[in-house]
Parts: C-alpha cells; sequence; structure tokens
C-alpha cells in the first residue's frame, strides 16, 4: 500500500462519510420503510445506474487492486449522491468474503462483438444431453486467511474512519441464484426453450438440481451464521416495517429475516404456464425461506402476475419497459409493491426531449394512481456523457409525480 493510495482513499471515505450522516438518509429510511411495508408515502425515486463509465469522475487513480475497488466505490457513491434521488447511502464499506466455490464447475466461452462492453455470444457448455454429468454441485466455504487479508487491507487503510463490513453471505445470490441466469449461461435461451418440448424430463432434472444446490449453499451458509443483515437484496433500499435494517457485521441471521430478489429474464417469451413449470416452481423452495421477496428484472410480467402470486413472501413485482404498465398495475393493486422501471433510453439516453419524458411518466404514473409506486431508473448504457440529464430526469419525475399524486 502506497502512500498516495491510502491519501487518496481516507480523503474520499471522509467525504463519503459526511453523506451518510446526512440527516436525509434517514429521513429516506423511514420513506422506505412504509413504502415497502405496503403504507402510503408518495412514489420513491431510485437511480439505479446513470452510465457511470462515461463520466471523468470514474477514473481511479489507486494503484492496489483491493484499494482501488474501494476507490471505485466511494467515488460512484458521492457522484450517486449529485442527483438528489431517494436512494439510501449506508456508512460503511463492504468487502466481499473470499469464497472458494462459485458456479456449475463448466463454463461457455464468451465470444465479444467488440471489447470491452460489447455484445456476446456463449458457447453454451451443455451442448448434448449428456452433458449434464459435467455439472458440479455447488457448496458454501469461505477462505477465511485470504477474507482476512483483505479486511486487514483496507482496515489499515481506512478503518480508522469508515466501518469495514464483511459480506460472507454465499456465491450463489442474485444473478448467480435465480436458476434463470445461469440456465442460459450453461444451455442457451434457444435450447431450453426447445427442451420444455422435446426434453421436458432432462430439463425439469438439470432445474431441480440446479434448484437444489442454491438452496444447500443457502442451507449451509446459514449453519455457518455467514448470512447477515448486510446481505439484503431487493433491487432498490431494502427497508421494511417487518425486517431489520441493514447493517455492517451482524451475522448469524436467518433468511426470514432478510429480503431476497429473483428474476427470470431468460423466460421473458415462455408462457405463463411453462415459466411455471420449468422455473417458478424450482425458485420457490428457495424464495420460502426468506422473509420478503422481490421478484423481476427487466423481463415482461404483464400475463404473470397471477402466477406470482404463488410466492408467500412476495412484495414488489418488477414492471419493466417492455410490460404494460396499466395493466400491470390494475393487476397488482395494492397488494405488492409496483417498482415501475421506464425505458432509460426514453428517459436519458438519447434526444433529451423533457416533453416526452413527462409524457411518458405522466401515462404510466396516472396508471399506477392506486398503486404502492416507485420509480427506478435502471440499465443506462449511456447519457451520451452528460450527467445533468440525470439530475434534470430527477428533477423532472419529482415534478410529475406532484402533479400526478398531489
Amino acid at each position: 500500500m502506497t502512500t498516495h493510495d491510502k491519501s487518496i482513499l481516507r480523503d474520499l471515505a471522509k467525504q463519503y462519510l459526511a453523506v451518510c450522516s446526512d440527516p436525509v438518509q434517514d429521513e429516506r429510511r423511514n420513506l422506505w420503510r412504509r413504502h415497502n411495508s405496503l403504507r402510503k408515502t408518495r412514489p420513491l425515486i431510485y437511480v439505479r445506474a446513470f452510465a457511470w463509465g462515461e463520466m471523468p469522475q470514474s477514473k481511479c487513480s489507486c494503484e492496489d487492486p483491493l484499494l482501488r475497488g474501494a476507490e471505485s466505490f466511494f467515488r460512484h457513491q458521492l457522484f450517486w449522491n449529485t442527483f438528489g434521488d431517494d436512494s439510501i447511502f449506508e456508512p460503511w464499506v463492504t468487502v466481499q468474503a473470499a469464497l472458494k466455490c462459485a458456479g456449475w464447475g463448466v463454463s461457455g466461452e464468451r465470444n465479444y462483438s467488440e471489447q470491452p462492453r460489447g455484445s456476446y455470444k456463449i458457447d453454451y457448455p451443455l451442448k448434448k444431453l449428456d452433458d449434464v454429468r459435467k455439472l458440479r454441485a455447488p457448496w458454501h466455504e469461505i477462505d477465511e486467511a485470504k477474507t482476512a487479508e483483505n479486511v486487514e487491507r483496507l482496515s489499515d487503510a481506512i478503518g480508522d474512519i469508515m466501518t469495514i463490513n464483511v459480506d460472507r453471505g454465499p456465491a450463489h445470490r442474485m444473478w448467480s441464484g435465480d436458476l434463470s441466469t445461469d440456465l442460459g449461461y450453461l444451455r442457451g435461451i434457444e435450447h431450453f426453450m426447445m427442451d420444455m418440448a422435446d426434453n421436458r424430463d432432462w430439463l425439469h432434472r438439470l432445474v431441480k438440481f440446479m434448484s437444489d444446490g442454491v438452496l444447500k449453499t443457502h442451507d449451509d451458509a446459514e449453519a455457518a451464521g455467514d448470512w447477515g443483515l448486510c446481505a439484503h437484496q431487493n433491487q432498490a433500499m431494502t427497508y421494511a416495517e417487518e425486517l431489520e435494517d441493514p447493517a455492517a457485521n451482524v451475522n448469524c441471521v436467518d433468511r426470514s429475516r432478510l429480503w431476497t430478489y429473483m428474476a427470470a429474464q431468460e423466460f421473458t417469451a415462455v408462457s405463463p404456464a411453462m415459466h411455471n413449470e420449468f422455473l417458478l416452481q424450482y425458485q420457490l423452495p428457495i424464495l420460502k425461506k426468506f422473509g420478503l421477496v422481490a421478484y423481476g428484472c427487466c423481463e415482461d410480467l404483464t400475463h404473470k402476475i397471477d402466477m406470482l402470486r404463488q410466492i408467500p413472501n412476495l412484495r414488489r413485482i418488477a414492471v419493466s419497459p417492455f410490460a404494460d404498465v396499466a395493466k400491470c398495475a390494475e393487476q397488482i393493486g395494492q397488494d405488492y409493491v409496483v417498482s415501475y422501471r421506464p425505458s432509460p433510453a426514453d428517459m436519458v439516453s438519447y434526444d433529451h426531449n423533457e416533453g416526452r419524458i413527462r409524457s411518458i411518466l405522466k401515462r404510466d404514473l396516472e396508471a399506477c394512481r392506486d398503486c404502492h409506486v416507485d420509480i427506478t431508473l435502471k440499465d443506462v448504457e449511456t447519457v451520451q456523457g452528460d450527467a445533468e440529464r440525470v439530475r434534470r430526469w430527477v428533477a423532472i419525475t419529482r415534478e410529475v409525480i406532484s402533479e400526478v399524486f398531489g
């Protein structure tokens, strides 16, 4: 660790801690607790992405890879704070425990159209049905020595300023835990959709194997005391009156005390019946262990709301840019939170037309007037280098909320 690296990180940590100490954070916590507990609040705004890579502020200076990661985190959060949305900034920086097992023992090569961020095609490892024998059941095991080394290095730099939180949770969470994502990577969407008709029993066995594997890593992590209150996940702010608040280094937590999140983006073109048969029924044993559930990302769930009601602890449903907002709002009513996600392209990415933005937001929020709704700006790949678009979008969204909800 160089003096230069340490100086950069300490200055950023102090700036970030000042943001976290602002009283507005507690105001936002109260709003999100009420909102996620289906109590009436104004619609909340969450900026999840903002083309960070286009911003000059994203450039890092630390040479040490671990410290550079923390530097990137601080710079990202400090810039995010300038947008004035309803996001909460927590007074800690997280080190992910080093895990000895992730994945399924096989992976496919990604062939990119261009580097570093182009589209890619995977050479799927499960080309033939017999290839399923290559899979390895996952397990939960932490490399304690490597984890302690990383924590010590970061603590040496900023431990007297900022809490260093260690996330000891299992590898198979979020995208690696929803089954849908890894099924796409392993078999390929075009292939597993054919399997639903041609190789039904084989596909059931495969998804059951994956479901059992994810569930076992979760069970093992809980038995080891490795789930913590930092492990809440819901693609928004993880506060609710029914659950304990996120916290640093509070471990030995049962999953019943946590939010979890799953999606089914690879199943967006699959019928509700087949989505239920080949995915949801295998997600349910995992989801039922948690306190509250958020479901959905960019997939269109318009015709799957009734199907999702099987999830007993469901609380949030994504309404993506591809969904029929009015039909989703009508079905969801006040039973769940509507996580409304307008198209980032229409909102901030091209031809920044405030009239268009207002028109889309007003139309969709009018449809959600009788719902518990929040608005997420996500998947922003470009703002054409103009971060002011995001700040202006937040202001416009607040104005439209005021017009529609009073």
